[in-house]
């Protein structure tokens, strides 16, 4: 007689990361990586001598610089930790770690040990506050002439210039707050993520920050190449 074989539990997968990066970061950063392309293979191709070692230098320092600052930052964040990837560093930030998420001229998480770490994928636009303020502004005051026009119709019967919607909200407005800018919903998904996780045990470890030797590495020897063409010129 056979006994039934139970199936082995799997562990539950990980989370998926959600990713947040800034779009016109990486538009910006593909039109000048081109542009640097473009100028740093014609002098490779049409110059002569010290020109193509200039070139050369210029590309493997640029290049690498360009990218790092316009398509490497992004932010992921998961179930368990809050990853921060700068131009020139990886911060891993378990939950439980992060005292507070900062809002202000430039987006910050802070740990608990005091130490602050910028989010380069999440950037701060004062004209998007100023636009979703506007927008809010905006929004509440058709509101209030909506209910106004209400009012109107109801005692006098003005169906003809309140009763069929006039000064009805706009439909690209938030109905349940105030409008806010991109990032600053980025920010508040973050928040909530942290309320919700930071007292998970899953959630818990230490701060890792790792330095980008990749970028790093081709920067600094573009850098010497060029100073060594330029000072025996």
């Amino acid at each position: 007689m056979t006994t039934p074989e139970h199936p082995t539990p799997t562990p539950d997968p990980a989370s998926k990361d959600r990713v947040y990066r800034s779009p016109m970061g990486m538009v910006g950063g593909v039109l000048l990586l081109g542009i640097v392309l473009w100028l740093g293979i014609d002098a490779l191709v049409r110059g002569e001598g010290r020109t193509q070692w200039l070139a050369l230098a210029a590309l493997i320092l640029l290049v690498p610089l360009v990218a790092a600052f316009t398509l490497r930052p992004a932010v992921q964040a998961n179930e368990e930790r809050l990853r921060i990837r700068n131009p020139l560093r990886v911060i891993v930030l378990p939950w439980g770690q992060i005292a507070g998420l900062r809002s202000g001229y430039s987006n910050e998480a802070v740990a608990k040990s005091g130490t602050k770490y910028q989010l380069w994928a999440v950037p701060v636009s004062l004209r998007a506050r100023k636009k979703a303020a506007r927008r809010t502004a905006r929004a509440a005051s058709e509101r209030s002439s909506a209910s106004r026009g209400d009012r109107s119709g109801r005692m006098g019967g003005g169906a003809a210039f309140g009763g069929l919607g006039f000064g009805a909200p706009r439909g690209d407005v938030d109905a349940d707050g105030p409008m806010r800018a991109e990032t600053d919903k980025v920010m508040d998904d973050l928040r909530e993520l942290l309320e919700q996780r930071e007292e998970s045990p899953s959630a818990q470890g230490e701060v890792t920050v790792r330095w980008a030797y990749e970028v790093a590495g081709p920067v600094v020897a573009g850098a010497v190449l060029l100073l060594i063409l330029l000072a025996v010129a």
